[in-house]
């Protein structure tokens, strides 16, 4: 058995009924072309006869102390089937916004898997397709560890054909390797210890920033009210928008910036347009948490991320003038980050945050927060993936929803694509489902800046 850790508990005592602390992913697969009309079916089979699945899907709470493997597994508790009845988009995406609002049991291992057939074929392919929904407990991953298990479990050629499931498809030796990786205790306290005079000497720099007015600098009461800030419901609405990687290259090339600084612009594009659409765009620019991977080595499993804020710049009408708020906000405080280990980084983080903190676990003040919304980037791959033979065409990501914060982006690269994953409160958010084509008009905003 292993401690939990604090992030876990952390986690643990985010999940309520309004928000479950799962990440998911949503896979679309093409079949083989000479596949059988009951592939998916056949799929759910090599499920149900699987072994016990490995780590770290063979783990649950023990006494909230500890991470327990599993003696016993019933497949049927986790592994469903879902047979479309129209196969259009809304009826995929009004079961994946239902199954993305269900808590996850935590008395066996956090996680479930859905295989959804009988969609309709592609359109532009008219290949057939099946969508498979993985989602894990933020206390037993983040999003780059599990989007690394996923990839993990399949394979790089359509030849293989591997029936077993992605949770059972695990190396066995990553077990042992989470002792490699964990600090002991000690190490973790002097490098706490350490770390108190680099997090003194930056505090002290924020507040000079911030008497000289520094419009980089981003406190915890920057971000302005907003109705993306406001108790959320049990509901989620889960839409996907895809564009093609070099169309933000492009753009960042043009202008001088990162990829995903002008990602992040035109997100904010994209929420502005929405927002002015529904008569609250705020008279101050959002601020957007970003989280950024602080991991140094290949391991899948557990918590390793930290983050910036990130000024999306919605206040300016001039495009240009927004994607230098952002590119300057992100170099800002991506440089104040990079000076700190991983400790020092978490205690900086703590010090500035530790009221917001309070409140986003508390509830007590939703319409004040520390950021407006999460915008998340989970690196992917760019090499083809296949499950026994059937072609992964794209992967969008589902992340959590805070009360207080109704609305995550996340992306994924796979390929030459970004896919984004929209998760929202659509009873807090009216009208979120247009936020995709915003996306769109945001990108074609932007590339045709001269």
């Amino acid at each position: 058995m292993r401690r939990l850790t604090l992030a876990d508990y952390l986690f643990f005592a985010l999940d309520r009924a309004k928000q479950p602390m799962h990440l998911a992913g949503v896979c679309f697969f093409e079949l083989p072309t000479n596949a059988p009309d009951d592939f998916v079916k056949h799929l759910l089979k090599d499920i149900d006869d699987a072994r016990l699945p490995n780590f770290p899907f063979d783990q649950k709470r023990h006494q909230w102390i500890f991470w327990q493997n599993i003696e016993e597994f019933n497949p049927q508790e986790h592994c469903h089937y879902h047979r479309l009845h129209t196969g259009d988009d809304l009826e995929l995406m009004t079961l994946i916004s239902s199954l993305h609002g269900e808590k996850l049991n935590k008395n066996n291992p956090l996680w479930s898997l859905h295989l959804i057939d009988n969609l309709n074929p592609n359109p532009q392919n008219q290949a057939r397709r099946f969508v498979l929904y993985l989602k894990m407990h933020h206390a037993l991953v983040d999003g780059v560890a599990a989007l690394r298990l996923f990839q993990r479990s399949l394979s790089s050629s359509p030849d293989d054909k591997n029936d077993l499931p992605p949770w059972a498809k695990i190396v066995k030796k990553r077990k042992a390797s989470f002792a490699k990786h964990r600090l002991p205790l000690s190490q973790l306290l002097k490098s706490q210890w350490q770390g108190i005079a680099p997090v003194a000497r930056q505090l002290v720099q924020d507040v000079k920033d911030y008497w000289h007015k520094d419009t980089r600098f981003i406190s915890s009461l920057t971000a302005p009210k907003s109705i993306l800030n406001q108790r959320i419901s049990d509901q989620r609405f889960f839409g996907l928008y895809t564009a093609q990687k070099q169309r933000f290259v492009q753009i960042a090339q043009r202008f001088g910036v990162s990829t995903n600084d002008a990602i992040l612009a035109v997100c904010g594009d994209a929420l502005r347009r929405y927002l002015t659409e529904q008569g609250h765009l705020p008279s101050q620019s959002l601020i957007a948490f970003v989280p950024i991977s602080l991991r140094t080595n290949d391991t899948s499993f557990g918590n390793q991320i930290s983050f910036v804020p990130a000024n999306l710049g919605t206040y300016h009408q001039d495009a240009q003038t927004r994607l230098q708020q952002v590119h300057q906000s992100m170099e800002y405080n991506k440089n104040k980050l990079a000076q700190f280990g991983f400790g020092e980084s978490l205690s900086y983080l703590a010090v500035n945050y530790l009221w917001a903190g309070i409140n986003l676990a508390s509830g007590i003040y939703p319409q004040k927060q520390a950021f407006n919304l999460v915008i998340s980037n989970v690196p992917g791959d760019d090499e083809p993936l296949y499950l026994n033979g059937a072609k992964l065409t794209a992967m969008y990501p589902a992340s959590v929803l805070f009360d207080g914060q109704a609305l995550n982006i996340s992306f994924c690269n796979y390929q030459n694509t970004l896919d984004f994953g929209i998760i929202a409160c659509p009873i807090a958010l009216p009208n979120i489902e247009t936020l995709p084509t915003h996306l769109e008009q945001a990108l074609v905003h932007y590339e045709q800046l001269s």
